[in-house]
This record gives C-alpha cells, structure tokens and sequence, in this order.
C-alpha cells in the first residue's frame, strides 16, 4: 500500500510538472488569468446572453458606452452578479482590465473574459456605441486641460508680468507629481464638484 501511494504521488508531481504549475498555485493561477477576446468575439458572447461590465469611471461611460453595458468601476468592484452567465470587462484601451485582471477574475467567480483593446476596439470593428455628447467630457481630460493651460498660463505670465509667475506652473507640476505618486489629485476632486460633473453622475 505504501508502495503505490509512492507511486500516485511521484504520478501527481510529475503531472504537475508537466503542467508547469505547482500544486499549491493551481488556484491562483487560474483565477489571474482572464481569456482576452476580440471585440467579435465579444459580440458573439453577448448574442448569447453574456453580461458585459464595463470597468470605467461613471463619466466616462455616461459620455460614451456600449448598448446594453453595466458600469461597475473598477475602484469599486467587488463582485459581480451574472446569475451564471459568462463576463466580459472592457475599459477604454485594455489597460485598465490587464492590470486589475486579477481583481476581476475574482469579482466574476465564472467564466470571465476582456475585450481586448476595450471600448475603442470595439468602435475599430465598426461596431456601434451609445454616444450622448451633452454629457460632459471624461474627468481625467478635463484634468489634463486644466492643468496643461494652467502651467502654459505661468510660462507665459513669467515672460510678460515678472518671472516669479513661473512658480504657478511649478505648483501645478508638483501637484501632478504628488498626484502620480500617491494616487489623490486635489484637482480631481475639485472638478467632480462642479455642476457639469454632477449632473453626469445622475444620468441614465
């Protein structure tokens, strides 16, 4: 009897070796990895009942999302409630739903999928979107333009007015850099109050 519990076990390690994963990893590994599908594919899952979340902030996707989507940012999600039909994620590009993978892997809990290339290679296949272009633009672009025209504004100031001008496009590079380094942007949040972005948050 010891002799063939031996002989399962070297039987086990070896397959597992051929596998190239642990036994202890098995599980992990196979809730990281996400299967990435092209924005067809993705339209063929869908045509079968497939639930599609789309993992952006709730002005992007109010600005802009595909038919039938469910908003579930990122930065909130924890899991997701298909009723045992298959996920797919998206974001804008790709980037967000590869870097979260792991994340959303374990928020689906079933068989879960990324639209490769997000939303904009879903528009690439010229497949259609849901455009409402009286809601206002994305808030990390209305940021980068604010910002960008603010540290413009102190360059220009320092050469017409006094050089000490200069110091307001050095208070906005440091407010990015702080930004960048720790994830809070003050001017973020300060634009999330205005009108235009509040009224965003209580579209469709």
């Amino acid at each position: 009897a010891r002799t063939n519990t031996s002989q399962a076990g070297r039987q086990e390690q070896a397959s597992h070796e051929i596998s190239g994963i642990k036994p202890s990893n098995q599980k992990r590994v196979m809730i990281m990895s996400l299967t990435s599908i092209t924005a067809r594919d993705a339209q063929r899952l869908l045509a079968d009942g497939a639930v599609l979340i789309d993992i952006r902030g709730r002005d992007e996707h109010v600005r802009e999302r595909i038919d039938g989507s469910r908003n579930q940012p990122v930065d909130a999600l924890s899991a997701v409630e298909s009723g045992g039909r298959k996920v797919i994620f998206h974001c804008k590009s790709g980037n967000r739903t590869a870097t979260n993978a792991a994340k959303l892997a374990s928020a689906a809990q079933c068989d879960a999928f990324i639209l490769h290339g997000g939303i904009e290679a879903w528009k690439q296949a010229g497949l259609p979107v849901l455009c409402d272009v009286r809601q206002p633009i994305e808030l990390q672009r209305q940021v980068q333009i604010a910002a960008g025209s603010l540290v413009l504004l102190g360059i220009v100031l320092s050469y017409v007015i006094a050089p000490g001008l200069l110091g307001v496009s050095a208070f906005v590079g440091a407010g990015l850099l702080f930004a960048g380094l720790t994830g809070w942007c003050g001017l973020a949040k300060l634009f999330a109050l205005m009108p235009w972005n509040r009224r965003a948050t209580t579209a469709l």
